[in-house]
């Protein structure tokens, strides 16, 4: 059974006791165990179910490797399925529940599976669930469904709070083990910024537990002064609990720091993510031992030798009274030496190889174990826990030599450097035959752009295993000048590779040899992968879900890829490894959004007259990240009446809108004129300063993508105005191809949005609001369409665009927007004598539509270009090329039948609803009805007292004054008239004068 030991454990303090419970059964355990300790300090070896049989699951490793123990952890607000309990800190009364099983841990229906294992192998789910066609739907599909996943989704709104925060760093360590505290002091002491990012709560990594010295002292100790040491640097950033998520080009970093995980509800946040941006990486993420592969592999006592080691150092915590080691190498022996230090029996020692004559296997014989060289294991005893392995030759087939009674396994099948880092940002590996490991290659880093390597290895990560090697190789990675700190450590003998036990196993053994435990994936389902012709050793993942399970491989990942290999007869190099992708580790949902949750999911931007709509009756309409008034209510009054009334009093008088929210992008340089003429499809380098033009923006397959007014400001200099949604889109786009495609353009552009506020003052009466004003021309000979005109108006700096969105006389003026609320204050007063009306977003969109103007979003859907929309006026027949213009070229965008802009006017007065379509004769393959157009834009005008419409309707330009056929809800049909969308004001004499 698995104990809490009397003494030892050099983590723990165990004069602060915290209970815990585990499927509702009260536990104890220490300040400083882990959850997976405290479990087994507890004797709870069995932890949950496997994703496919359902076999029985216990703790298998001591890091983020651990492919077996999930929990449920927490309850209400603070649930979160799937937390891995080697590195969840214990704290007082947590709460955890097992998963993946049902009614209960200890009896599981779903176990069935396992004795049903011939009819689900590698990729049973490509092969089976096809017929009967019908039964997909109601006895396939929904059973699948209900078997997905592992944990629980929470249901309660999450109760913590998370954080972003940003780093930058002339050089950024990670891993905090003896390398990376090397390297750190090495760059320290030359004056860098250095940060220094250690996943665990500990500094030191292994080397305390494996018995190293340094510098003639217990690796503890020195640790210890290196850690104080590194403190006192004003230069040098300690992170304990913070993982290196994924590693990206030009030295940009996410790390993940655990803040408050041990310690909820103290009001800290729970998480951070770090950005973070490096001069340089370094890697000292160390190294993960691989299990072997064994019949019985994955029976809960089972576990890798270097965890059990650290639970009986760490944490003084024995997996089982009685523990045989099974390896390849000299390392599991160390473990064999912990234990018997702390007073537990070590039965035997399984070694694959011919001998072991080591410095470490001699010091185990002389502690009076057996050690069987040659050997291995052919099956486990016991189902729930271990009772006892049985041992065989290694050359052979699996013959039983003897059975062993024991209720642990330690296994060493070798050590693999984590090289995920490296190997996110491009870094390249080469294949160590002396050590059965792929490690960073050297010659190979990921660089940057000034070809420098942006990322080093160093330590165990760079395959330097033994303590010694690894010192010296961060000494030297560092620059370091003097002598390196001296590790010693005792040596080893070679290893042997050995990826199945016994290597001559039948099919009834290697069908009970586990790679990937989470997932349920055997050594027999790789080499059926590959006799289906799965050659690739992405394609075999896949295919068997070999290292897709959330621990991402991290041990099944080698012994898979070699076992692939010698069913395809070729080297493991020529196999090769999957991609390694970010994160490392998962990281909670919670620090992605981090801040943006409830109401500051998306920051609400408000315009500088935004207090004022406030106070004055706005009806609010979210666009974008703004908040834009749609209409402004008065008592008694309702939204439709209150549009109407505004509509009518700019019609007839003046009124005011809050443009400030347009997007307004500058656009500077010498090569500016020629950057617009690629991104709109009219000309823009010929438009003269003073002067304004209506533009349209393209996307490369030559859909319409935003629309606005250009104006000229100077001979290198033009202001680009966007839709209210589009700016940040359109301006992250402009640096998309600048940086991109046409890096070499000496073109700048900067989004001023905000730094503007923009009020349109349209009606008949807008001159005279202006003039009352005073300061500045604004009559028609001085100030024509189309044009802009800069100087003082009523005192306030403005810049007077003279265009118009409504129809009328309208001008647009923009001010600085620290001048923007005084500035409509002035605008109001100046107005009153003519019943000046401010308005909203819907009587702007309603007087567009009556004018037949577009607006994207409403006459665009992503699918339309700007010929559908009768626009070829705003395409330019001078230039060569635009964005979009091969894409507009293809036959199915010079198509006569596709669907034209028209006006629709409804025969009753009705107003359509929005999006319906119009039906055609006949019906399509589905035996639906064809469609010939469908409504865009719909309106109730209270200009011309009836309900108008834009639509696009097949060949509609060419069918004037036809009626076509709206269905609508309740059998109902609407006839509309396809007229001009043009309703009011034709030629344009009312915005002209």
């Amino acid at each position: 059974m698995s104990t809490r030991l009397s003494k030892g454990g050099r983590l723990i303090d165990r004069s602060k006791p915290m209970g815990f419970t585990f499927n509702g059964k009260r536990m104890q355990g220490y300040q400083g165990d882990t959850l997976a300790s405290a479990l087994l300090g507890a004797d709870q070896m069995l932890v949950g179910r496997s994703f496919k049989y359902h076999r029985p699951r216990g703790i298998v490793a001591s890091g983020a490797e651990e492919p077996n123990a999930l929990v449920g952890l927490g309850q209400g607000g603070r649930f979160e399925p799937n937390q891995r309990v080697t590195t969840t800190e214990l704290f007082d009364g947590a709460v955890t529940e097992s998963q993946n099983h049902w009614p209960s841990l200890d009896f599981d229906v779903g176990a069935v599976n396992d004795k049903l294992y011939k009819f689900f192998p590698a990729g049973f789910y490509y092969k089976t669930f096809m017929f009967p066609r019908a039964a997909w739907k109601h006895v396939f599909e929904p059973i699948v469904r209900q078997s997905a996943g592992l944990g629980k989704v929470p249901t309660a709104r999450d109760e913590d709070r998370y954080e972003y925060a940003y780093g930058f760093a002339d050089l950024v360590i990670v891993g905090g083990g003896i390398a990376g505290l090397t390297a750190a002091l090495s760059a320290g002491r030359k004056g860098q910024r250095v940060w220094l990012i250690e996943q665990t709560a500990h500094w030191g990594g292994r080397a305390p537990v494996d018995g190293v010295e340094i510098d003639g002292k217990p690796a503890d100790e020195w640790v210890r002064t290196a850690v104080e040491t590194l403190e006192k640097m004003e230069n040098v950033t300690l992170r304990l609990r913070t993982m290196a998520s994924g590693l990206y080009d030009h030295g940009y970093l996410l790390a993940y720091e655990r803040v408050a995980d041990h310690t909820p509800g103290d009001g800290r946040p729970r998480h951070r993510l770090w950005r973070m941006r490096a001069g340089h990486v370094m890697t000292a993420t160390g190294a993960i031992e691989r299990p072997l592969s064994f019949a019985g592999n994955d029976v809960p006592g089972v576990m890798l030798a270097s965890a059990v080691r650290d639970y009986v150092a760490n944490w003084a915590v024995s997996p089982g009274d009685r523990t045989v080691i099974v390896t390849n190498n000299d390392d599991a022996y160390r473990t064999a030496l912990t234990l018997l230090e702390a007073g537990l029996a070590v039965p035997a020692v399984i070694d694959a190889r011919p001998e072991a004559k080591g410095a470490l296997p001699e010091a185990v014989r002389a502690r009076g174990v057996r050690v069987l060289t040659g050997h291995g294991v052919a099956k486990v005893k016991g189902a729930k826990r271990v009772t006892g392995v049985s041992v065989c030759m290694q050359a052979g087939e699996g013959a039983e030599i003897e059975t062993i009674a024991c209720d642990a396994i330690a296994m060493s099948g070798g050590w693999s450097p984590v090289v995920h880092l490296w190997s996110h940002c491009g870094g390249k590996l080469t294949w160590d035959e002396d050590h059965a490991m792929f490690r960073p290659d050297p010659t190979r880093p990921a660089t940057g752009a000034d070809g420098a390597a942006m990322v080093t290895a160093i330590g165990s990560a760079n395959g330097m295993l033994r303590a010694a090697d690894a010192v010296a190789d961060a000494h030297m990675a560092a620059g370091s000048e003097g002598t390196a700190p001296k590790a010693v450590s005792a040596e080893e003998a070679p290893m042997s590779p050995v990826w199945i036990m016994p290597e001559g196993a039948g099919p009834a053994l290697r069908m009970k040899m586990w790679l990937d435990y989470q997932n349920d994936v055997k050594v027999s389902d790789v080499q059926l992968a590959a006799r289906e012709g799965y050659e690739s050793v992405e394609h075999t993942k896949r295919y068997t879900t070999l290292g897709m399970a959330t621990d991402q491989g991290k041990l099944s990942n080698i012994n898979g890829l070699a076992v692939l290999s010698d069913a395809l007869h070729q080297a493991i190099p020529a196999t090769g490894t999957t991609t390694f992708r970010p994160p490392y580790t998962p990281i909670s949902i919670g620090a992605i959004a981090g801040e943006a949750r409830g109401e500051i999911f998306q920051p609400l931007r408000k315009t500088p007259m935004h207090d004022w709509h406030e106070v004055h009756g706005a009806h609010w309409e979210p666009v974008g990240q703004w908040r834009r008034p749609y209409c402004y209510l008065r008592t008694g009054e309702g939204v439709h009446d209150a549009v109407n009334r505004e509509i009518r009093a700019i019609r007839n008088s003046v009124g005011l809108l809050d443009a400030s929210t347009l997007g307004k992008i500058i656009v500077k340089g010498p090569d500016a004129g020629r950057f617009l003429d690629m991104l709109y499809t009219n000309m823009m380098s010929t438009l003269a300063v003073g002067k304004c033009r209506y533009g349209l923006m393209c996307t490369e397959n030559g859909f319409l993508s935003d629309d606005g007014v250009v104006a000229r400001l100077s001979e290198d200099t033009w202001l680009c105005h966007t839709t209210t949604g589009g700016a940040e889109r359109i301006h992250g786009w402009m640096e998309d191809w600048l940086q991109c495609e046409w890096w070499d353009w000496k073109v700048y552009t900067a989004n001023v949005t905000e730094e503007y506020a923009q009020v349109a003052v349209a009606g008949p009466n807008a001159r005279k609001v202006l003039e009352k004003l005073g300061g500045m021309d604004v009559s028609k000979d001085a100030h024509g369409f189309m044009e802009w005109r800069e100087g003082t108006l009523g005192g306030f700096r403005a810049r007077v665009y003279r265009i118009s969105f409504s129809g009328e006389l309208s001008y647009e003026i923009a001010v600085p927007a620290s001048e923007g609320r005084a500035f409509w204050d002035a605008l109001l007063a100046a107005g009153e004598e003519f019943g000046v009306t401010p308005y909203g977003t819907e009587a702007m969109h309603i007087m567009r539509a009556e004018k037949g103007f577009i607006m994207i979003g409403d006459e665009t859907d992503g699918t339309v270009i700007p010929q559908d929309l009768n626009l070829q006026w705003a395409i330019s027949k001078k230039k060569t090329d635009y964005l979009g213009k091969r894409a507009q070229e293809r036959s199915y965008m010079v198509s006569p039948d596709r669907w034209k802009l028209v006006g629709l006017e409804t025969l009753d007065g009705s107003v359509i609803p929005d999006g319906a379509y119009a039906v055609a004769d006949g019906v399509n393959a589905n035996g639906q009805r064809n469609m010939q157009g469908r409504v865009t834009s719909t309106y109730y005008s209270p200009t011309l007292n009836k309900g108008i419409a834009m639509g696009l309707v097949k060949h509609g330009p060419d069918r004037m004054g036809e009626v076509l056929d709206f269905p609508v809800d309740d059998g109902k049909v609407i006839k509309a008239r396809i007229v001009d969308p043009v309703f009011y004001d034709k030629d344009g004499e009312k915005q002209n004068v």
